[in-house]
């Protein structure tokens, strides 16, 4: 099946509007210059480009998936940001970003997911639980979920601790068949009783064509500074083989999720 490729809008930040102080990313909210806000996640922060990767690749295969996920664009930083900002550590992230980063368009007025107050039907419940195992994505938990009501619709946010074996690329080939022992605190586990027939829904929409579409998104400078590999394009096929693996043995991962939401109710 043929697949128009997902496209990537390239920006540039005219205003820092405020930092957004979760965590150690230190996103912040910023206005660009086709006139919109955005939370930019910066290349200068703590885990690096690593994580826009595990951004980009994370929201778009979850909007592969048809799951709601705000645009994410390439957004350029000029070096002039860093110069006028009186708080230090904000002037130092700036200066270690100039260039392209990444951005999520601004859901204004959002609030944020609370699964005491809202409630998620077990195959959609199933779908992000199902997606989250794929990525490794450990933060999505009760403490942070990670998901916000827009326009009274679930949105996922900050795929940027998806893939955390790319932190260390020794023995990738293994990482990507292992089961991800962390759903057990997925906030949405107990209610993702569908596993088993989300798994047979999804995995024909994760097509080799579709992932590598997606790969191919990952700029080639964003790839060039890791060295365990000889290429750029080494490291990226090796995106799509761990991904392409993974997919192909979902089993794994499902049995486990499963075993874990077992233990839940």
């Amino acid at each position: 099946m043929n697949f128009i490729a997902p496209e990537i809008r390239t920006v540039n930040v005219t205003r820092y509007v405020t930092p957004l102080r979760e965590g150690g990313s230190l996103p912040a909210i910023a206005e660009a210059d086709d006139g919109f806000l955005y939370v930019l996640k910066f290349r200068g922060a703590g885990q690096g480009i690593r994580a826009l990767i595990a951004e980009l690749i994370g929201g778009e295969i979850a909007r592969a998936l048809g799951l709601k996920v705000p645009e994410i664009v390439f957004a350029n930083l000029d070096e002039a940001f860093g110069r006028t900002e009186p708080d230090e550590e904000i002037q130092d992230l700036l200066k270690a970003s100039v260039g392209l980063n990444l951005a999520l368009h601004y859901l204004s007025r959002s609030i944020t997911f609370d699964p005491a107050v809202t409630a998620v039907d077990a195959v959609l419940a199933s779908k992000i639980v199902w997606l989250d195992c794929l990525l490794t994505n450990v933060d999505r938990t009760a403490r942070n979920t990670n998901m916000l009501l827009w326009n009274k619709t679930l949105w996922l946010i900050d795929h940027g601790a998806s893939l955390y074996f790319h932190h260390n690329w020794q023995h990738w080939q293994e990482q990507a068949v292992k089961p991800f022992v962390h759903v057990k605190n997925h906030v949405l586990l107990p209610y993702a009783s569908e596993l088993e027939s989300v798994d047979q829904l999804l995995k024909p929409l994760l097509s080799n064509e579709r992932i590598r579409l997606i790969v191919d998104l990952i700029p080639g400078e964003w790839l060039a500074r890791e060295t365990f590999f000889s290429s750029t394009e080494e490291h990226r096929q090796a995106y799509i083989n761990y991904l392409e693996t993974r997919i192909n043995h979902s089993a794994i991962f499902v049995k486990e999720a499963q075993h874990a939401r077992a233990t839940l109710i």
